[in-house]
Parts: C-alpha cells; structure tokens; sequence
C-alpha cells in the first residue's frame, strides 16, 4: 500500500491519521469528507463516524463478555473465562480499595468500565495499520464510493475528541460529588479560600479553577498523546521493506502491550484520585 517515495509517504501516513468524518460541508451539504481539509471545513458539530464506531463496539463487547461470565459464575471448579475476569474484578477492587476512603457504591464499576474499556480502546493499536482500512476501501468500493476518500481509524484512544470526552464525563463527576459531599457553598469555599487566606479570594480562585480544568485536560492528553505516538510509529514502521517491519515491529508491538495496559491503568487511578479528592472536606 506504501512505496519509498517521499509523496507517496506523506500520503499514507496521512490517510492512516485521517478519521472517518461525516458532517455539515460548507459547500457540499451534509456527507462525508473527502480529505483532512474538508473535515476541518465542516467545524465543531462534525463526528468522526469510525472513533465512535469502534469505541461503541468495544464497549459493547466488553459488557456482553462480562455478563455472560456472571450468568455462569459457579461456586465450583470456574473456567478459564470466570478466573480472568475474576482477576480483573480483585485487581479493580484493590486499587479502589487502597486509594478511595469512603463510601460509594459508584467507584469500583466506574473505575472496572474505565479499565478495561480503555485498555480495550488501546488494544486495536495492535492491529496491523493496513488490514482494517483496506477492508474497509474493498467494502467502499463495492457500493460504489471512492475507496481513496474512505478513511477508518480503528484506535478510538488516538482521537483526542474521544480521550476528550471521557475527561470531561470524569470532570463532571468530580464537581457533583464535590457539590454532594460538600454543597454549593462548600464547593465554591474550597475554591476560593484555599490554599492562601481569605482576602487573596481571587487570586485562590484562579488558581484551584486552573488546577480544576488541568485535571481534564491532562487525562485526555496523556492518553491520546501516548497512543498517538504509538500509532504514529506502527505507520512508520509499515512504510519499511517487508523484511524491517517483522524485524521491528514485533518488538514495538511487545513493549506496546505495556504501553497501552499502562496507560489504561494510570486514567482508571487518576479518576479513583479525583474523585476521593471530590468527597474530602477540607
């Protein structure tokens, strides 16, 4: 799909970074774009079809896979499947368990969904960076569209509207459980009394709605930037003679599975973290 010229490269490279959007054309009405350009031109209210595609479907997967092992727990000799989410449900609880101090029966599934929900996100990474999108020009080509103006990213997690999304869905969980536990008032006194005294009011304000907003925006960056960057190298590493990529890219892809466990791992604590932050009474 990739040939050693410079064009051609920026070219590939460029369609593999280049999501499946549909939106609102300035000019050619309501579709998909046909290039990066056109995306931008279709402004803020446009959805990149294939980030929502796969992190929907991944989603789903997840939770049709663990309720059908909780319909078949067994108290006896569990199976394979029972004994892996089993697992992942006491290394879940432990870390809920170690880092939130008080009582809320939201956390630990939030905190289980945001793992795995993640890491799953992270695990298309792996997948050869041609194999998808190439099926996906085949199928476009059947019903007719140009299959060079089909994009399809299959990492959500290296679209930053998605990382995005969830830092603000944990970012809105962080201001109600601070307006639960503390009220209005309290909330807002937390804001603005601390960490200087009082008559620095304004100056405590700025600087807590700064530290407030960072939270968000350092989850959704970490994860999409450390994502991103892995992509990136696949791509490169796909545009080297045949015989380079299997002598690198194995390696990348082992040290990747790290990667993107980690990286599910650090957004699931930094949430526990915020929201335990959230329910403390200063």
């Amino acid at each position: 799909m990739a040939s050693g010229t410079v064009t051609s490269s920026e070219g590939y490279i460029k369609h593999h970074l280049t999501n499946l959007t549909f939106g609102n054309h300035p000019e050619h009405g309501w579709g998909f774009a046909h290039s990066s350009e056109a995306a931008a031109e279709m402004g803020f209210w446009s959805i990149n079809v294939d980030s929502m595609l796969w992190s929907v479907a991944l989603g789903i997967l997840f939770v049709w896979f663990f309720k059908k092992v909780a319909m078949k727990v067994t108290s006896d000799v569990p199976g394979n499947a029972q004994n892996f989410v089993e697992s992942i449900i006491e290394f879940i609880d432990d870390n809920v368990k170690s880092i939130f101090t008080h009582k809320n029966a939201v956390i630990a599934p939030l905190a289980l969904t945001i793992f795995v929900w993640v890491f799953l996100m992270n695990l298309m990474d792996l997948v050869p960076v041609d194999w998808i999108p190439f099926l996906t020009q085949q199928l476009a080509a059947v019903f007719g569209a140009d299959p060079h103006h089909v994009f399809m990213k299959v990492v959500p997690s290296t679209d930053v509207n998605v990382t995005g999304g969830m830092a603000l869905s944990v970012l809105a969980l962080i201001i109600y459980y601070s307006i639960k536990m503390k009220g209005v008032g309290g909330f807002i006194g937390e804001l603005a009394f601390q960490p200087l005294p009082k008559i620095f009011a304004p100056f405590n304000l700025f600087l807590e709605i700064v530290g407030l907003l960072a939270k968000p925006v350092s989850l959704a960056l970490r994860l999409f930037g450390n994502m991103y960057a892995g992509e990136m190298i696949f791509i490169l590493i796909a545009l080297l003679p045949f015989w380079a990529q299997w002598l690198l890219s194995v390696p990348w892809a082992i040290f990747h599975i790290l990667v993107i466990t980690l990286q599910a791992f650090i957004f699931m604590v930094l949430t526990i973290v915020y929201l335990a932050m959230a329910h403390d009474h200063h």
